[in-house]
C-alpha cells in the first residue's frame, strides 16, 4: 500500500504511536515515509504536533501538518472558533498526492475518532480515506468498552465504502485485567478485520533506536512486522471461570 489512513476508536487511542510504529517497520525494509496530519488541535504555535512526534521517534520520516488550532477540541470546532472554515478535502488531497510522488509510504493520521468533523462542511477522515482510495488502520484500547467501540467504528468504515485492512492495540499495558485478555480474541471479529498488533503502553518512552526494535516486534507482517496474532492471543489467553461462575 501507498497510502494507508490511521484512525481510531476515539481520541488517546494510541494513534500517533501507532503511526510512528508504521513509519519505522517501513524505514527499517528501506521505504521513504511520510506522515500527514491534517488538522492538529491542542497545541500552541511552537510546540510540536502529532506529525513532529513521528518524525521523532521514527527519523527519517518526513512530516507535514495542514492546520493547527490552539484549543483542544475537534477540528471542525476548534476551527469554527478562530473564525476558520477547517481543511478543505482538496488540500488534503493535494498534500497526499505531492508526498506520494516522492515516497513509498504516506501515513495520514486522523484527529480523535472516525466520524470527528475535520471542517464546516462535515468531511471525516472516513472521508479523506474514501476520496483517497486508501485502507483504513482502526487504533483501538484493550480495555472494557472497546468491543462496542470497535464493532461500530468498522460498520461505520463499511457503510461509509471505505476499507479497513486491520485493528492495532494500542496501548498494551504490562499487567492486563481479565477483560483485556478476553477481548484480544475477540477484536478481530467485532471488526471484521485481522488483528494486526499491539504495543506495549510505555513504547513512546524509547529511544528512536528501541522503538523501531520493539515496533517492529509489536506489529504483524502486513504492517512489516514479526507480531504474531495467534501467539498473542495465546500468551495472554485468560484461565477458565471459576466453578462459582460456570
Amino acid at each position: 500500500m501507498s497510502i494507508l489512513v490511521i484512525t481510531g476508536t476515539g481520541t488517546e487511542v494510541g494513534k500517533t504511536a501507532v503511526a510512528a510504529a508504521v513509519a519505522a517497520t517501513a524505514l527499517a525494509w528501506g521505504e521513504r515515509v511520510a506522515v500527514l496530519k491534517p488538522a492538529q488541535t491542542g497545541v500552541g504555535p511552537d510546540e510540536p504536533g502529532d506529525a513532529a512526534e513521528v518524525a521523532r521517534l521514527a527519523p527519517g520520516t518526513t512530516s507535514r501538518e495542514l492546520a493547527r488550532y490552539p484549543e483542544p477540541l475537534a477540528p471542525a470546532t476548534a476551527a469554527r472558533r478562530v473564525g476558520e472554515w477547517g481543511v478543505p478535502p482538496k488540500e488534503t488531497a493535494d498534500a497526499v498526492a505531492e508526498l506520494e510522488a516522492d515516497h513509498g509510504l504516506v501515513i495520514v493520521e486522523g484527529a480523535g475518532g472516525l466520524l470527528v468533523r475535520l471542517n464546516a462542511e462535515g468531511t471525516t477522515i472516513a472521508d479523506v480515506a474514501t476520496d483517497l482510495g486508501a485502507p483504513l488502520l482502526l487504533v483501538a484500547r484493550p480495555d472494557l468498552g472497546t468491543l462496542n467501540h470497535t464493532a461500530l467504528t468498522a460498520e461505520a468504515i463499511r457503510a461509509r465504502g471505505a476499507s479497513c485492512t486491520g485493528v492495532v492495540i494500542g496501548s498494551w499495558p504490562n499487567d492486563p485485567d481479565l477483560a483485556m485478555r478476553c477481548n484480544v480474541a475477540e477484536l478481530s471479529t467485532m471488526a471484521d478485520a485481522p488483528l494486526l498488533g499491539a504495543l506495549p503502553a510505555d513504547i513512546t518512552r524509547l529511544p528512536p533506536p528501541d522503538f523501531a526494535t520493539t515496533a517492529r516486534a509489536s506489529l504483524a507482517p502486513e504492517l512489516d512486522g514479526t507480531w504474531d496474532a495467534a501467539e498473542f492471543a495465546r500468551l495472554h489467553a485468560p484461565g477458565p471461570a471459576s466453578p462459582a461462575f460456570r
